[in-house]
């Protein structure tokens, strides 16, 4: 725990604000962010005597005097004030490193993170615990900062926590008891540089891990085997020969969990983070009729292949989330029909060509943001006709002059929204705003 020490948070957000509050009254708070904030924002500030400056990086206000540094998740680890702590011999923190030595002794803590799938393995694993009376409390990269949910967790509690490589990656003392790995693929390397530097990032979800610490591993993921190989966690796999699923449906130890049909969610993606969710789940609780039940009715999370209604005979689906190549190759798994796709975003040096093992679905692109440009090239590489549109707005008055009836429109950009957007659940409501503007 921290106390009596000067802190320095860098960039506010949720996490940040979160923090500010947990540590204000045993400590000297600074905050600083490049944004302008709200007067609501500065008041609870003010409130918590909580010092705020606003600064483009941050790296004028610390000197040796600072204790420690935590840093938004999402700011890089090459950013001015980082290096200068860093310098300084300061410790940079995050959010999730710090509320840990909050925690009671007791608490179980299960971590789920992976390239794709975090969100709806989260999601499902959290829900399907809390129908089985387990006191699970839902927490993390999902939205609801550590910090924040602090004041209700108890020895009794299982934390379910979506975390994040970038949350992982100031991790020190952190440890889980359960660590789901969903999958590995190429993303986020403009944060980390290569790739193997992000799998060596993902890896610490195993951190601190001995034989009584359970890790669950995609068998059909190499990148996830190959960086596990020597992991201290039991280990338990799905995907394999006991776990898996076949056009008759879902099983778990060899045994028939669900007919395939009877699962709302579609997808070989969702049935793998529904096989991840199901393993945790038995370590707790078992009633088949819940399970059956919930997976019957379960429509997937927000902005992840969500189908948004409209009263025109075109077919919508919002998948913001998909902020990598990999996300979109498996959302255009899922299509069938012509697909109409908006792709772009934030440059990032990802690899359009990812997509070409479904690209034949679509027949038309829409270029959106910083990558337009790129979008097309690779559009022109696959004799995809395409339109520059750089903004969603653009995109979706091309689309309405441009899409037949029961034809497809997907947005999934295979890229993050940060250029435009604070985050990619910001471009999602927008699309589906834009439908109902300009569709109904």
């Amino acid at each position: 725990m921290l106390e009596n020490k000067k802190i320095l948070v860098l960039g506010l957000s949720k996490s940040g604000m979160a923090v500010a509050k947990l540590l204000a009254s045993k400590n000297e708070v600074i905050v600083t962010d490049k944004q302008e904030q709200s007067l609501d924002i500065l008041k609870t500030l003010e409130g918590l005597n909580v010092k705020f400056v606003q600064s483009e990086t941050g790296k004028e206000i610390l000197d040796e005097s600072f204790d420690v540094l935590i840093k938004n998740p999402g700011i890089e680890p090459h950013q001015p004030c980082v290096l200068k702590a860093l310098s300084l011999n300061i410790p940079v923190e995050n959010e999730m490193e710090v509320a840990y030595h909050y925690l009671p002794k007791g608490v179980k803590i299960i971590g789920i993170t992976g390239s794709n799938g975090k969100t709806t393995t989260t999601t499902m694993l959290y829900d399907l615990l809390k129908l089985h009376h387990i006191p699970a409390i839902l927490g993390g990269n999902i939205g609801y900062p550590l910090c924040d949910v602090l004041d209700k967790v108890t020895k009794d509690s299982v934390l379910v926590l979506e975390i994040s490589d970038h949350q992982l990656y100031n991790l020190k003392d952190f440890k889980t008891d359960y660590s789901i790995l969903t999958n590995l693929c190429p993303t986020h390397l403009d944060f980390h540089g290569y790739y193997e530097n992000y799998i060596n990032v993902k890896k610490k979800i195993f951190n601190h891990h001995t034989s009584s610490d359970k890790a669950y591993i995609n068998k059909q993921n190499k990148d996830s085997l190959k960086i596990t190989e020597d992991i201290k966690s039991t280990k338990y796999y799905f995907n394999d020969e006991n776990n898996y699923y076949n056009e008759e449906g879902l099983f778990i130890e060899g045994n028939l969990v669900i007919k395939l049909c009877d699962i709302k969610i579609k997808g070989n993606h969702n049935y793998e983070n529904i096989l991840a969710s199901l393993l945790v789940l038995k370590e707790f609780a078992w009633d088949l009729d819940i399970i059956k039940n919930y997976l019957k009715n379960f429509n997937g999370v927000e902005h992840r292949l969500e189908v948004v209604d409209s009263k025109s005979s075109l077919k919508f689906f919002n998948d913001s989330k998909a902020t990598n190549p990999t996300s979109t190759l498996i959302a255009l798994q899922t299509m069938k029909g012509k697909v109409n796709l908006i792709l772009g975003g934030k440059e990032r040096s990802q690899d359009f060509n990812e997509l070409n093992k479904e690209i034949h679905k679509v027949i038309r692109i829409y270029a959106i943001g910083e990558v337009s440009e790129r979008v097309g090239a690779y559009a022109d590489s696959q004799n995809i006709p395409w339109k520059n549109c750089q903004t969603l707005e653009k995109a979706m008055k091309e689309i309405k002059k441009d899409a037949l009836d029961e034809e497809i429109v997907l947005l999934s950009p295979a890229s993050a929204s940060w250029d435009q957007y604070d985050k990619f659940e910001t471009r999602g409501e927008e699309f589906k705003k834009l439908v109902e503007k300009l569709f109904d």
